[in-house]
C-alpha cells in the first residue's frame, strides 16, 4: 500500500523528470539549428526540403516503435486536433528554418523559442488561468524590451545584412513563435489522451504530409553527398523522433508555461554553437536583450507553482 506522505515527493520527482525531458528536447533542437544553418548556407538545400526529410525520417522511426500501439478508437475523436497540431508543428519548424535561411541561426532561434512562454502566459490571462499583476506586467515588459534589443542588430560582428532579409527573417521567427505557442497549448492534451509515443507519431506523420505539399512548387530531393545525408538522418532521428518524444512526455506532465520555459535550453544551445562553429556574434546590446528576455522567462517560470485564487 502506497504511503500518502510520499505522494508530494513522488509528484515533485515526476515534475523534475518532466522538466528534464523538456530541457533535453530543447538541447537537441538547439543542435538542429546549427545543422540547418550549415545545410542551407554551405549546401544550398531549401528549408522545405530539410523540413520534409526531417519529419519523414522521424515518422519512419516513430512508426517502427509506436505504430502498433496507436488505437483508432482513441485517435478518431481527436483527429481534427491532431491535424491542427501537426500542421502547427510543421509550420513553426518551417518558418524557423526560413528565418535561419535569411539571417542565420542565433536570432531566429532566440525569438522562436523565447516569445512562446510570453504568448502562452497571455492566453492564460485571457482564460483566467493566470492573474495579472505588477510582477507579471514587469516580466512581460522585460521580455518585449529584450526581444527588441535582440532583433535591432546593434553593431553586430556579422556580415552586412540586407534590410529586407532582416525584416522577413524576423517576421518568419515571429510566425514560428506564434505557431509553437499554439502547438504547446495543444500537445499536452494529446499526449495525455493518446500517450507520448503515439501522439508524437501521429503529429510527425501529419507534419510530413503537410510538408510534402511544398513539392507542388519546389521539388523535394534526397541529397547525393554523404555529409548532407548524415545530417538528414541526425535531424530526423535525433531532433524529430527523439526530441519530440521527450517533449511530448514532458508535455503530458507540465503546464504549457513550464513546458515552454524548459525548452529555452534550445536558443541557448543554438547561440553558443553558432558562435563556436559558424562565427556568428551577438553585440553587447543583443546579449543584454537576451539576458533580459531569459530573465523574464525565468520570472514566468517562478510563477508556475503559485496557485491562482
Amino acid at each position: 500500500m502506497m504511503n500518502p506522505s510520499n505522494e508530494p515527493r513522488d509528484q515533485s520527482i515526476l515534475q523534475a523528470l518532466a522538466m528534464a525531458a523538456a530541457c533535453f528536447a530543447g538541447f537537441l533542437w538547439g543542435t538542429g539549428a546549427l545543422i540547418v544553418n550549415v545545410l542551407i548556407a554551405r549546401h544550398g538545400i531549401s528549408p522545405e526540403n530539410i523540413s520534409f526529410w526531417r519529419f519523414s525520417v522521424g515518422s519512419v522511426v516513430l512508426l517502427a516503435v509506436f505504430g502498433r500501439k496507436i488505437l483508432l478508437s482513441k485517435l478518431r475523436p481527436l483527429l481534427f486536433t491532431v491535424v491542427v497540431a501537426g500542421t502547427s508543428m510543421a509550420g513553426y519548424v518551417l518558418f524557423w528554418f526560413f528565418g535561419i535561411e535569411r539571417i542565420g541561426a542565433a536570432i531566429p532561434t532566440l525569438i522562436a523559442l523565447c516569445l512562446p512562454p510570453v504568448l502562452v502566459t497571455i492566453v492564460a490571462i485571457v482564460r483566467g488561468q493566470e492573474r495579472l499583476d505588477v510582477y507579471l506586467i514587469t516580466v512581460l515588459a522585460a521580455a518585449v524590451t529584450g526581444t527588441i534589443l535582440i532583433v535591432s542588430l546593434h553593431d553586430t560582428g556579422t556580415r552586412a545584412m540586407d534590410q529586407h532579409k532582416l525584416i522577413v527573417g524576423v517576421l518568419c521567427a515571429l510566425a514560428s513563435a506564434t505557431l509553437y505557442a499554439g502547438f504547446t497549448l495543444i500537445s499536452g492534451r494529446l499526449s495525455k489522451a493518446l500517450g507520448a509515443g503515439q501522439a508524437t507519431t501521429c503529429l510527425t506523420m501529419v507534419a510530413t504530409l503537410v510538408m510534402s505539399l511544398s513539392s507542388l512548387y519546389r521539388p523535394l530531393h534526397w541529397p547525393t553527398e554523404i555529409p548532407p545525408q548524415a545530417w538528414y538522418l541526425y535531424l530526423g532521428i535525433v531532433t524529430a523522433a527523439l526530441a519530440l518524444l521527450a517533449f511530448s512526455w514532458g508535455a503530458a506532465r507540465l503546464n504549457p508555461t513550464a513546458l515552454t520555459v524548459a525548452t529555452l535550453v534550445e536558443p541557448l544551445t543554438a547561440v553558443v554553437l553558432a558562435a563556436l562553429f559558424l562565427g556568428e556574434r551577438l553585440s553587447g546590446w543583443q546579449w543584454f536583450g537576451a539576458s533580459l528576455l531569459l530573465l523574464s522567462i525565468w520570472g514566468l517560470g517562478r510563477r508556475i507553482a503559485v496557485p491562482v485564487h
